[in-house]
């Protein structure tokens, strides 16, 4: 009833899903995790889906009105699977805001870092976007390797594309 009357006081809960569905994916590929070494922990797989949605949310913003759109659609997506997620783990109300809240800046943190990716190192953004601590080279390799492959592929999809969740 509420949805009706205040229809567009409300979020649209399909608004960024799909786009955010197809990070999920690639942050759920296996390499990460072995070739990658990054701990195949809840904080390893948020390290993961964190740097992948800055990589997007960069890639948005550079489309100008439409890609803000949906760089806050995907942004909105992120916090309701934050707290969500953060639910299904049993953390209550008290706690719940304070730690979405910070899952929200490591991902603030993470876009930042991802728009100044071109004036520092790839190597040196990916160690501190994926890795708490020491990684073998070769696993940090491979990671900048693949997440500079997955910016190319955002950076080749149209705003179109990534809203519907298809990346070239």
């Amino acid at each position: 009833m509420l949805n009706l009357l205040f229809r567009r006081l409300t979020a649209e809960p399909s608004r960024g899903a799909a786009l955010f569905a197809s990070l999920i994916a690639q942050a759920r590929q296996r390499h990460w995790y072995v070739e990658g070494a990054v701990a195949d922990t809840i904080d390893g797989r948020f390290a993961v889906l964190a740097t992948v949605t800055a990589l997007a949310i960069v890639r948005l913003e550079r489309f100008g009105e439409g890609g803000d759109a949906a760089s806050v659609a995907l942004t909105e997506r992120f916090i309701e699977v934050m707290e969500a997620e953060h639910r299904e783990l049993g953390l209550g109300d008290p706690a719940l805001g304070k730690t979405v809240r910070k899952l929200v800046g490591s991902l603030a943190r993470r876009t930042e870092l991802w728009r100044s990716a071109k004036d520092r190192s790839w190597t040196d953004a990916t160690r501190e976007s994926l890795y708490k601590g020491d990684v073998q080279p070769s696993a940090l390799e491979h990671s900048a390797r693949a997440l500079h492959d997955l910016q190319a592929r955002l950076e080749r999809s149209e705003l179109t594309a990534l809203v519907e969740g298809r990346l070239a």
